[in-house]
């Protein structure tokens, strides 16, 4: 087996990285609402659009078309991360956006050695994620070249799995993938921060997935669930977080909720 050498480069920013390889489990929602209310606790919020999609970039009001740099340029050294990342309009909240054209960095990275190739957003992270609390990562919805780099890069997993039948499915080979990335030595001390129920809805098929997920993955399973919730579908076509569009629905009160036990696992 492959032996790399992962070297601590002096963290000072939480990292996390928002994955599931399975679709439609409302990791971006997650991502981007952990960001807004991690904010609002008075701490400075790096989002990093690692998407092709750019929903994140797009959730925070953000248009594409007028960007000048993208993370894609970090990622192929046209330029730094600082220089790309963009001041949102909500406080604290800053971010690397992403576009489409992101997703025409795989083939470059499968052309690097075995081991540059999983390493370079860890590379381009390291100077600037510095300046910030916490750096929240939005995965892509696959077992990529850049769903692996964002693992090596993150200190902690969030799991967002979505309350219906196949929950379960693909989450076995991404448990395996994040057992590779800590045995080969590429991040030997990523952690799962925690498994995410999300879409919960109040029937006996949720809570029957519930508790078969909370079985697969004994004590980390957030406390906290986030529902149903029409509010958290319509914010992103508005361009805001669901703690400004509508902070007293049900899916905002959630991930205030959530955002406060991330906080608490972290820091005990």
């Amino acid at each position: 087996m492959l032996q790399l050498i992962y070297e601590s480069e002096g963290k000072l920013s939480k990292i996390i990285a928002v994955t599931n390889q399975k679709g439609g489990v409302g990791k971006t929602t997650t991502a981007v609402s952990v960001a807004y209310f991690l904010a609002k606790k008075n701490f400075r919020v790096l989002l990093v659009d690692f998407d092709p999609q750019g929903n994140a970039t797009s959730s925070l009001g953000i248009d594409k078309n007028r960007l000048k740099l993208t993370i894609l340029d970090a990622l192929d050294g046209t330029t730094t991360l600082k220089n790309a990342i963009v001041k949102t309009e909500f406080k604290k909240i800053y971010i690397a956006p992403s576009t489409p054209k992101l997703a025409d960095a795989e083939p470059g990275l499968a052309k690097l050695t075995i081991h540059e190739r999983f390493v370079q957003l860890r590379q381009i992270l390291q100077p600037a994620c510095k300046s910030y609390d916490y750096v929240i990562i939005d995965s892509p919805p696959s077992l990529s070249l850049l769903t692996v780099n964002a693992l090596v890069a993150a200190d902690f997993v969030l799991l967002p799995v979505q309350a219906e039948y196949f929950a379960m499915e693909g989450l076995t080979q991404l448990l395996n993938t994040i057992k590779l990335i800590r045995s080969n030595g590429l991040n030997p001390t990523l952690e799962i921060l925690g498994v995410l129920m999300t879409m919960v809805a109040k029937n006996t098929l949720a809570r029957q997935v519930v508790e078969q997920v909370q079985r697969h993955f004994p004590g980390k399973v957030f406390k906290t669930v986030i529902p149903r919730n029409v509010r958290l579908a319509e914010a992103p076509s508005f361009g805001m977080p669901i703690g400004v569009y509508d902070k007293l629905s049900k899916g905002s009160r959630a991930y205030k909720a959530l955002t406060a036990e991330i906080i608490e696992r972290i820091t005990e």
